[in-house]
């Protein structure tokens, strides 16, 4: 979150229209700061002996937003498996280049994979 705010992100959000950045629990309080454009999981806010309604609703939300993560997250995890990212020693600049060519190599082969499913 640090990071997020050293790099101007809270201002950016704060000024751009109006769009919604799922994000997982370590951004949690950056909602309140961008005016509710960054969403996390919900906060629990009983420790101990919460009310079983409480109980329930809270995991409803849990899994609603985890649900709507879940192509981020897999996204992110596909990337982390190539070596040429996770071993980048090249210059940064062609670092975004190796992204969109790992980007584009995974959408191709994820069309294939769902295609060769749709024929069987």
């Amino acid at each position: 979150m640090t990071q997020a705010r050293q790099l101007g992100l809270v201002e950016l959000l704060v000024d751009s229209p109006f769009m919604e950045i799922l994000a997982d629990a370590g951004y949690q309080g950056m909602g309140a700061q961008t005016g509710g454009r960054v969403v996390t999981p919900p906060h629990r806010k009983f420790k101990k002996n919460a009310p079983a309604w409480y109980e329930e609703r809270h995991e409803q939300q849990r899994k609603a937003h985890s649900s709507r993560r879940i192509r981020v997250e897999h996204g992110i995890a596909h990337l982390k498996n190539w070596r040429a990212l996770a071993r980048h020693l090249d210059r940064r600049e062609h670092m975004s280049d190796i992204v969109q060519a790992v980007a584009g190599l995974l959408s191709h082969q994820q069309t294939a994979t769902l295609s060769r499913r749709l024929r069987a």
